[in-house]
C-alpha cells in the first residue's frame, strides 16, 4: 500500500517544499506542475500528473508523458478527480500544498472537496501560515503550546468539550452562523477535543505566539 502521499495542486506555490523521500507516492494537478518546475522540484519524484490540462498543455514536457492522467469530467474538480486516483492506489494519508490562496471560490471548494472525502482518506492542508484538517469526534493534539489553534465547524459541531486551550469549551456547540472557534491558543501542551454530533475542521498556526 502507498499510504503516505504527497500531493500538490494549483493554489498558492508553497513558500519551500516538502521532503519528497518521506511520501510512497507524489502527485500534482496540472495547474501545480509549472510552480513545482519554477522551484526545482524533482519532477521525475511525480508518481502521476492529473487534470483536464486546461492549465497545462499536456505536451510541452514529452518526457513526463507518460505520467499524464487525463481527467477531463468537468462535473468535478481536478483536486476532486486526484484524490480519486489516490484512493485507487492504494493512497490514505495524503498531505496538500497548494490548497489555499489564489481565488477563494478555490480555497472553499477545495475544503468541500476534503469533507467529501473524510471518512474516505485523511487530507491535511498545509501552507505558509497554517496546517488545516477535518478531526475526528475524539482527537489530542500534542507538541503544540503558545500555537493558535482554530475550531471552525462545518456547518455545525455540538457538545464540543476541549482541554488545554486559553478559551475551553465544555459541551459547548459552534455554528457557522452564529458562532465560531477561530483565534484560540493552546495553554497547555497536549491539546484534547471531542464532539458529539456535526463535523469540525481544525487550523493549528505554524509559528508560536
Amino acid at each position: 500500500m502507498r499510504d503516505k502521499v504527497l500531493l500538490f495542486i494549483n493554489g498558492d506555490a508553497p513558500k519551500s517544499l516538502p521532503n519528497p523521500e518521506t511520501y510512497d507516492l507524489i502527485a500534482c494537478t496540472d495547474g501545480a506542475f509549472h510552480y513545482l518546475k519554477r522551484m526545482g522540484f524533482p519532477l521525475d519524484k511525480l508518481d502521476f500528473i492529473s487534470g483536464d490540462f486546461d492549465s497545462h498543455s499536456g505536451s510541452d514536457e514529452n518526457i513526463y508523458h507518460e505520467k499524464f492522467i487525463h481527467t477531463p469530467d468537468q462535473n468535478q474538480t481536478d483536486f476532486y478527480k486526484a484524490l480519486d486516483i489516490i484512493m485507487e492506489k492504494g493512497g490514505k494519508n495524503v498531505d496538500v500544498f497548494g490548497g489555499s490562496g489564489g481565488e477563494q471560490d478555490h480555497f472553499l471548494g477545495n475544503l468541500t472537496v476534503a469533507y467529501a472525502f473524510k471518512n474516505k482518506l485523511e487530507v491535511k492542508f498545509y501552507d505558509e501560515f497554517s496546517e488545516y484538517y477535518f478531526i475526528p469526534k475524539h482527537f489530542t493534539l500534542k507538541g503544540i503550546k503558545d500555537k493558535m489553534v482554530s475550531l471552525y465547524p462545518f456547518p455545525t459541531a455540538e457538545n464540543i468539550t476541549t482541554k488545554g486551550l486559553n478559551w475551553p469549551l465544555d459541551s459547548g456547540s459552534l455554528n457557522i452562523i452564529s458562532r465560531i472557534g477561530t483565534r484560540n491558543f493552546a495553554v497547555e501542551d497536549e491539546v484534547s477535543i471531542t464532539y458529539e454530533t456535526g463535523d469540525l475542521l481544525i487550523f493549528i498556526g505554524k509559528n508560536y505566539l
